[in-house]
């Protein structure tokens, strides 16, 4: 499923945008010196800023296997406390040769002041932000072609490399459903447990329990947002080999198409999209990959109309989200069938810019009833 909050899937989904902030880093040479914002910073604070700096010139040595580089702590704000001090500061890195904008995450420094000079003593998430994946505990690195995967504590080389290889097959795929500009690669990460998983995203657990992985970042035109697939080892490990394929190809096409996609796509577009190219060239049949609303049509309950943003929100019917999904990429793969795939990308295209009638007038030469029409004559042909 495509990033942003109330948008699940039974074995879909996509999190949560990180929202990437920089507050400059003060410096002085006095006490009355001025800091953000051109407040009055102290010389303890001052003297703060200047340790937090110092140590964040690179990134810790345990994390030396990961690819990481334009590792910086910015400093926000500082508390003190007698010897101790408290820095929250916004930590920005990049992925050497994934992270064309940076990933980012608040923190929370503590110093304590020995021998009259201030020294880093812990490094952590800062209150009510998730953590990064190596604040849970060792992080295994493995290698694609097209893939960078970090495995949480407790994941073994094995399944990395297995899930490297089924990302390898998702990238291609990818692109060859979007033909348009993209990185071409993508990072997986896989926490130690659903647990984890949870904790990274920043949400219950229960949200996410049955799912197979989501994606994060953010949506719209800009610097190529730092994406990451985040694989539920739960679900993921429930799932068939092609259900896997299904699931990394579906997650990474939402990495593809992230600069095209802004509020105004429909999420029936969106969501569709990543399933046709999901289920592009695998010789599923409707009635295989969507028996939910076979089912439904058979019991003569035709969708009214495509399906609606709100259709894919949090906590519903898992039936009907089921249903949706379905639908979705089945008026995806009726664009794609009868007006062709380019057509289905320039809607898609188009879609992220302006209203959904002028996008479809234009790449189909049809509007919002008549499309809904031809679907739901595809429905009843296919179901009944």
């Amino acid at each position: 499923m495509f990033p942003g909050l109330g948008r699940p899937r039974r074995l879909l989904l996509r999190a949560l945008a990180l929202v990437l902030l920089c507050v400059p880093l003060a410096g002085c040479d006095s006490g009355s010196a001025t800091g953000p914002g051109s407040r009055p910073v102290s010389v303890t604070e001052r003297e703060v800023r200047q340790a937090v700096a110092a140590w964040s010139a690179a990134p810790p040595g345990a994390l030396a296997a990961i690819p990481l580089e334009d590792w910086s702590y910015e400093v926000s704000s500082v508390r003190t406390e007698g010897v101790r001090a408290f820095a929250r500061a916004e930590l920005r890195y990049r992925l050497t040769g994934y992270d064309a904008a940076p990933a980012g995450s608040a923190r929370e420094v503590e110093l304590a002041r020995e021998t009259g000079t201030w020294g880093v003593v812990a490094d952590r998430p800062a209150p009510g932000a998730p953590p990064q994946l190596w604040d849970q505990g060792p992080v295994t690195v493995e290698r694609g072609a097209h893939c960078l995967v970090l495995g949480g504590e407790g994941q073994g080389t094995g399944a990395l490399s297995a899930i490297a290889a089924e990302a390898d097959r998702a990238v291609p795929a990818a692109s060859a459903a979007w033909p348009g500009p993209w990185a071409g690669k993508v990072v997986v990460l896989v926490p130690g447990s659903l647990d984890a998983m949870a904790a990274l995203l920043g949400r219950p657990a229960g949200e996410y329990r049955g799912l197979g992985a989501v994606t994060t970042g953010r949506t719209g035109a800009g610097p190529a947002p730092a994406d990451r697939v985040v694989v539920n080892p739960e679900g993921y490990g429930q799932l068939s080999a092609e259900g896997r394929q299904v699931i990394l190809t579906h997650e990474t096409t939402h990495v593809a198409t992230r600069a095209a996609t802004t509020a105004k796509t429909p999420l029936w577009l969106s969501e569709g999209f990543a399933d046709w190219a999901a289920y592009r060239g695998s010789g599923r049949t409707p009635a295989q990959a969507a028996p939910a609303l076979a089912r439904a049509v058979r019991e003569g309950d035709l969708p009214g109309a495509l399906p609606a943003d709100g259709a894919f929100a949090f906590g519903g019917d898992a039936e009907a989200l089921t249903r949706a999904y379905e639908g979705s990429w089945l008026a995806c793969r009726l664009i794609a069938g009868r007006w062709g795939e380019a057509a289905l990308v320039s809607l898609y295209e188009r879609a992220g810019r302006e209203s959904l009638p002028a996008a479809l007038t234009e790449t189909l030469g049809t509007d919002p009833p008549g499309l809904t029409r031809a679907w739901q004559q595809e429905l009843t042909r296919e179901f009944r």
